[in-house]
């Protein structure tokens, strides 16, 4: 059977990986405009080079170190990797190899859940490198073995999911927004390497924003009303989730997403078009301020 090509990921010398989706990695640098002169030019020219975030998306099955990767930065510990990323033909015969260097994780975005849905999940992770080089062909350092083929991956579906937080009914949750956290880079410049280094700063987390039947939300109007309307939004009142994102058999946990000090902040029903369903759904966003994930289930 002819395929498409794949995409191997490299981490520390070891193959990582495979992915289907790989972008960016590409050098770039400002362009400068001067004031004009007394010929009435503005000259130009360019500044530091810097390359563009290399974006991955990829399911289960990806290797421990890759997935403790990302746990890190979730835990603003991030650490720096060496890599590359192989792409390679329809028989898995390397064709090229992207290295990149000193790199930080700097987003990771955790897909939509919806219990309606039968799409593949996959996460969009953003790797931020000082700097990468393009190479022709499989490289003489990379570990990836001309014609290996990719493990078969477990199947990781949107649909597949549990929503716990504190003390609040979820079994009624159909829904759960994506969440994108980031891990903001500064930029330093680097002297003669005409580079920039990237300096991890803090970490910004999403809303977790989830979609319920009306029916089942009375632990969420609860919540609302103490913290919101009365005004009850101490620390002691804010709350922990854990979103567990499961396997095609619903037994098998292969992520779970652990969000802390949860406080809610908006409570809506949502409109119901004509002739669509006829269930009354409310939405529910509250802001996160830690995160921790566990990939025990996925990893290879």
């Amino acid at each position: 059977e002819r395929r498409g090509y794949q995409y191997a990921i490299e981490l520390d010398g070891a193959l990582a990986g495979w992915v289907r989706e790989v972008s960016g990695g590409d050098a770039t640098a400002d362009v400068i405009a001067e004031k004009i002169g007394p010929d009435g030019v503005v000259r130009k020219h360019i500044g530091s080079a810097r390359y563009e975030d290399i974006t991955i998306n990829c399911g289960a099955g990806m290797s421990k170190v890759f997935y403790e990767w990302i746990g890190q930065m979730l835990t603003n510990q991030s650490s720096r990797k060496n890599g590359a990323v192989v792409m390679t033909d329809y028989n898995y015969s390397p064709m090229s190899r992207l290295e990149f260097s000193n790199a930080l994780i700097s987003e990771v975005t955790f897909p939509t859940l919806d219990a309606a849905a039968k799409d593949p999940a996959r996460m969009t992770i953003k790797i931020a490198p000082e700097y990468t080089r393009l190479k022709k062909g499989g490289g003489s350092s990379a570990p990836l073995k001309s014609g290996s083929a990719p493990r078969a991956q477990k199947q990781w579906l949107s649909s597949n999911f549990r929503l716990t937080i504190d003390a609040v009914d979820c079994s009624r949750v159909s829904k759960i927004d994506a969440i994108t956290i980031q891990q903001v880079v500064a930029e330093n410049p680097v002297g003669e390497l005409r580079d920039l280094e990237n300096v991890p700063t803090h970490l910004d987390i999403a809303n977790l924003a989830v979609t319920l039947a009306e029916s089942g939300a009375q632990d969420f109007y609860n919540w609302h009303e103490d913290f919101v309307i009365k005004g009850n939004a101490g620390q002691d009142r804010e709350k922990n989730a854990t979103i567990e994102m499961l396997s095609a058999d619903l037994k098998t946990v292969l992520f779970t997403l652990t969000l802390k000090h949860l406080g809610i902040y908006r409570l809506i029903q949502e409109r119901s078009e004509p002739g669509g369903d006829s269930v009354r759904r409310v939405r529910a966003e509250m802001y996160c301020e830690e995160a921790q994930f566990d990939y025990s289930g996925a990893a290879e």
